[in-house]
């Protein structure tokens, strides 16, 4: 195996950490260093990355990629990690590997036998938590449930309904871990109601820590998914980062376009075929057959769904090529509209293609669609070009606008 430094930034907590891991004559070295205190982060980041690489005896140029915990979490710690990484990798001229911050966590916490479901639950103030489930194989991880955000009084409802999709009946066996666990008196009863056990309490306490951000970076090192500096990004997950004083004076707080009874985001499987049919017939005149579904996901297209307690709102499904990704197919339930589900959607398509390294998001849409149009263009596309006569239409053929999003002039 090929030598490789890594050096990996965590801020999403009050812990501001760093780590150095090096691969170097088949031995694998780790170091790291922490400081405690919320608000230090910026000043504090980069002498300790200086002072590992002082330590192991190496210079920045010898470094082979940056990685950052991408959260979710605090949102200027979150800004702070992925700033400072992305300006080292462009200086350096390497790229950048961003890491599931609350995938961190599980790791953490899953001991020496991690196999099976694992989920995270970690507070987001406000009465709310950031919530994700992954099962564990051997070295890997699959994300069954990729970070939400959840109102505290909905995680045992979400819980229960969302189980039976990790792959397991409702309430059986999985572990729980996050410091939401502590900071909500009676959550850890509810769950454990419901069949989970609590991961034990370990010395890396219930945050994510740099070092196991670099270890996670390190696979995927290996599994080539490094991704331009300029295509990283945090993982916010809150669409509005804060409310106004006066709006929070109305008893607002959380995510403005989440509602109580929460969206929650899931890759698609053969299991959610005959429900994003289902959806799509009812929103085109001229959909997709379930046939197209299943052979789309048997080719190796990405999908994603969206869920609200159990029950599919809206679908996304996405073909990769070596320049860019095609959006194929997106649908929203009629009584799902206008509720944000199609943006979730959307931004976790744009989001596949930074961390798969794709510099542009492209699709077809007619141009009588004069609202899906507009809400493209909300997110950046750009018309780029014409298909004559693409579309089926009630009479004869209609044509497509191709519109694009340039994902590397957004980040520049």
């Amino acid at each position: 195996m090929d030598d490789f430094h890594i050096l990996a930034f965590e801020t999403s907590s009050t812990l501001c950490g760093v780590a150095l891991l090096s691969h170097a004559d088949g031995r694998t070295r780790l170091s790291t260093a922490a400081h405690e205190g919320r608000g230090e982060h910026a000043e504090r980041i980069l002498p300790m990355a200086q002072g590992l690489l002082d330590q192991a005896g190496l210079a920045r140029r010898d470094l082979s990629a940056i990685a950052f915990g991408q959260g979710p979490g605090g949102f200027t710690g979150l800004r702070v990690a992925c700033g400072v990484a992305q300006g080292l990798a462009v200086a350096l001229d390497i790229p950048v590997l961003p890491v599931d911050s609350l995938c961190a966590v599980a790791l953490q916490g899953a001991g020496e036998d991690p196999a099976g479901v694992h989920v995270v639950l970690q507070d987001a103030r406000m009465n709310e938590v950031y919530a994700a489930a992954y099962r564990a194989s051997g070295v890997d991880w699959a994300t069954l449930q990729a970070p939400a955000l959840l109102a505290r009084a909905d995680v045992a409802a979400w819980a229960a309904c969302e189980s039976a999709g990790w792959g397991m009946r409702a309430g059986g066996g999985w572990t729980m871990h996050g410091d939401a666990l502590d900071v909500f008196p009676g959550l850890a009863r509810e769950l454990e109601s419901l069949g989970a056990q609590r991961a034990p309490t370990t010395s890396d306490g219930a945050h994510a820590q740099a070092g196991t951000i670099a270890r996670l970076a390190a696979q995927a090192w290996r599994e080539g998914r490094a991704v331009d500096a300029a295509l990283a990004s945090p993982a916010y997950v809150r669409d509005k980062v804060a409310y106004t004083t006066v709006e929070r004076a109305g008893g607002l707080g959380g995510n403005p376009l989440v509602d109580a009874a929460t969206l929650t985001l899931h890759d698609m499987t053969a299991t959610d075929v005959d429900e994003a049919a289902a959806i799509e017939g009812r929103v085109q005149s001229f959909p997709w057959t379930r046939k197209n579904f299943a052979d789309g996901l048997a080719a190796g297209y990405r999908g994603w769904v969206v869920r609200r307690m159990g029950a599919m709102l809206g679908f996304a499904l996405v073909m990769d090529a070596p320049d860019m990704a095609h959006l194929l197919v997106i649908g929203v339930r009629p009584d799902a509209q206008r509720q944000g589900v199609g943006t979730r959607l959307l931004r976790r398509c744009i989001d596949h293609c930074r961390q798969s390294g794709l510099p542009a998001l492209t699709l077809e849409v007619r141009p009588s669609n004069e609202r899906a149009i507009a809400f493209y263009r909300r997110h950046g596309f750009e018309q780029a070009g014409l298909r004559r006569g693409y579309y089926p239409a009630a009479r004869g053929r209609e044509d497509a606008w191709i519109m694009t999003l340039n994902l590397a002039a957004d980040a520049a």
